[in-house]
This record gives structure tokens, sequence and C-alpha cells, in this order.
């Protein structure tokens, strides 16, 4: 019995950490349709394999981020990138840069975003929304991993049951079956737009980096190999799934909703508004707000992680008063870079800071992370306790 407890533990101890960056990834990624239609839905039956592959190159990349960080017993995403990069530990820098832009363009969008939410479906003014919004992440945000990891699991399973609820409502009422919108693509194209989805799935996954500080923090739970493996393939089948019924339901509507103008901006909104279906609008609400204000929290979570023990706040003793300084900082400068409009952000501050994030993260961590971390663990054995474990034995020992 107790072995079956701990069994339950260890799923949703996993689980908890897959969810953190299933709602990252769910604000814009799939909840409002802009991202999906910016990356995927042009590309036809191509564009559905390509969201699977960016997922699958995200969680990869995840994935040996967290054995990296545990099995050294890191302490910030600085540290990490230093040991991803020795002996160039000078290019830790080019994370850094990619990194404040990317969590600029993700809070300017998720802020801006949840305020329009609350204006258009509760008649809240846009900057209470605004203010309401901003409360909300900065009491989110500042109370540490446990919080994150808590909320994130939660908000995660609401995103994900009234997402997949809308997108099957959705297939099913559209004109056009899923099938033939997807055998007229491959008639017309063939084979031709796959290098273009194999690339922008680098790309996607690119600028989905921006959440690895979050990950890394919150992932310190997971203390083996097995553990990081088993979190992110949960977290690959929940994102994956999410997004490329995004993407089916999307196809199956893009005449529909190209020929409105405004209609691509959230495109979900606008195939919700088409269908005159008002509970299904009215979750569809609920549903994006979740998504939205999970996208703020777990970025903006990696910026504090990384900056309330800069020594420009040694003078402050209390880490949430630290936390909140740090957060409101980054969400007020966010909001002026909201005046670009959603999609303006995505298609050009996510698109080229996918392409940094590429030669940053992506490919650094599949490559010479996976030699570095398999070579970790065949000097210092399998059955060894990582770094982490050790250090924190005198303190044990202490009480």
């Amino acid at each position: 019995m107790k072995n079956g407890n701990s069994a339950k533990a260890s799923f949703f101890a996993a689980f908890s950490v897959g969810a953190v960056l299933f709602s990252a990834h769910a604000g814009g990624g799939f909840a409002t349709g802009n991202q999906a239609n910016t990356y995927y839905v042009y590309l036809g039956w191509a564009g559905v394999l390509s969201a699977a592959l960016a997922m699958l190159l995200l969680t990869l990349t995840m994935r040996q981020a967290m054995v990296m960080y545990n099995s050294r017993g890191l302490t910030n995403h600085k540290q990490l990138f230093e040991t991803l990069y020795h002996p160039y530990d000078k290019l830790v820098w080019v994370f850094e840069l990619f990194f404040y832009i990317m969590v600029l363009m993700a809070v300017a969008a998720a802020i801006s975003g949840a305020a329009s939410a609350l204006t258009a479906y509760f008649g809240l003014n846009y900057y209470v929304g605004v203010v309401s919004v901003g409360a909300l992440v900065l009491l989110l945000t500042i109370f540490g991993a446990g919080v994150v990891r808590a909320a994130s699991t939660y908000m995660g399973l609401a995103i994900l049951v009234t997402a997949i609820t809308i997108y099957a409502v959705g297939i099913f009422k559209s004109d056009d079956s899923i099938m033939s919108v997807m055998l007229a693509g491959f008639g017309e194209r063939g084979f031709a737009d796959v290098p273009e989805a194999v690339f922008n799935a680098f790309v996607y996954a690119g600028f989905q980096c921006v959440t690895l500080p979050t990950m890394v923090a919150c992932g310190t739970i997971m203390k083996r190999r097995e553990d990081c493996a088993k979190s992110m393939w949960i977290s690959f089948a929940l994102n994956t799934a999410a997004l490329v019924l995004s993407v089916l339901m999307l196809l199956s509507w893009e005449s529909v909703y190209s020929a409105i103008e405004g209609g691509s901006v959230i495109p979900t909104l606008t195939i919700c508004g088409v269908m005159d279906i008002s509970v299904l609008t009215v979750v569809y609400g609920v549903c994006l707000l979740l998504c939205l204000i999970s996208t703020a929290v777990t970025t903006i979570f990696g910026f504090v992680a990384r900056f309330e023990s800069h020594p420009i706040f040694s003078g402050i003793k209390s880490a949430p008063l630290r936390g909140a300084i740090v957060s409101a900082f980054i969400i007020i400068l966010s909001m002026s870079i909201s005046m670009m409009g959603l999609t303006n952000i995505i298609k050009y501050g996510y698109g080229y800071c996918g392409y940094l994030g590429i030669a940053a993260v992506v490919v650094p961590f599949l490559t010479v992370g996976v030699y570095k971390n398999r070579r970790w663990f065949a000097e210092h054995g399998e059955a060894k306790r990582t770094v982490r474990e050790i250090t924190a034995e005198p303190a044990r020992a202490a009480k």
C-alpha cells in the first residue's frame, strides 16, 4: 500500500511540474489561437505535424535543462547556462538577452489580453482590469515555486478540460470536415511545406523556452533523470493534445474567421461568436483569462527567481517584498509594449526571439547538453546522490 501511495505522489509531483509548462504555453500558444494561426494554420496538414514537433523539441529541451540543473545542485539559471556553455561561460549573456526581451513580450501580451478579456466579457474598465490582473499575477509570483506549481496544476486542469471541450465542439460544428481540409491542402501543396513546417517548429519551441528559468526552479522536486523525463512526457502529451486540436479546429474554420475584419487576432473568440453558443463563449472567456494569467505568472516567476537575490536588494530582508518589487517592475514595463498589438507581438517579437532561442537554448541543450549530462552520470554513477541532496545533509543534521 505504501508503494502505491508513493507511486501516486510521484505521479502527482511529475504532473504538477509538467502542468507548469502547459500553463505557461496555454495563453498565447493555443487559447487565443493567434500563435497557432500565425505559425501553423497556413501550412495546412504540415502545420499539424509542425505543432507536434515543436512540443517534442520544447519538452526534450526542458528535460535536459532540469537534469543538468538538479544533478549539479545549481541555484539559478545563470549557473545552468554557464555549465552548458563551459568553457565559453560568457555566452550566458546570449540567453540573458533572449530572456529579458521575451519576458517583456510574453507578459505584455498576456496581461493586455487578460485585461481585454475582462473588458469584453464582464464589462470591466480596461485599466481596472489591468490593475486587477497585475495584482493577481503579483500574488502568484512572489510566494515561491510551491505556489506557482500548485496554481499551475489547478489552472492547467481547468484549461485542459475547457480547451478540449471548445475545440471538440468547434470541430464538430464546422461545415468543412478536418479530413477534407487536410486532403485539399495536401492535394494543392503536397510536401512542399514540410521544410517550413520543420523550421517553424524550431522557432516556436525557441521562443517558448522563455519559461526555462521557471521550469528549472519548479522542477527541483524531480530528483532523478527518470522523474524529469516523466514530467516532460506528461507535459508533451498535454501540450500536444491541446495545440494540435487547436490547429485542427482553426483549419476547419479558416475561411470563416479570415474573412471577418479583425477575426484573426483572436480567431478562437471569432469562431465562438460565429457558432452563437452563449455558454461556449462564456466558458471560452474564463479559459482564456486563466490561460493568459498562468502565462504571465510562470513567465514572471522565472524573472523574479533570477533577480530577487541581486545585491541591490540586500537591504530588504523580506523575500516576498523583493519578489513583489521585481514583479511590479516587469509588469509596468511590459504594459508599454502591449501597445504594439497582440498579432505584432507574436509575429515579430516572438518570431525574432524564436531565432535567438534556437541558437541559445534548443540546439545547445539537445546537443551539448545531452552529451554533458550523459558524461556526468557516466562519471558519477546512476545510483549516486545529486549534489543538491548531499549539500542538504548538514542542514538536516543541524535540525
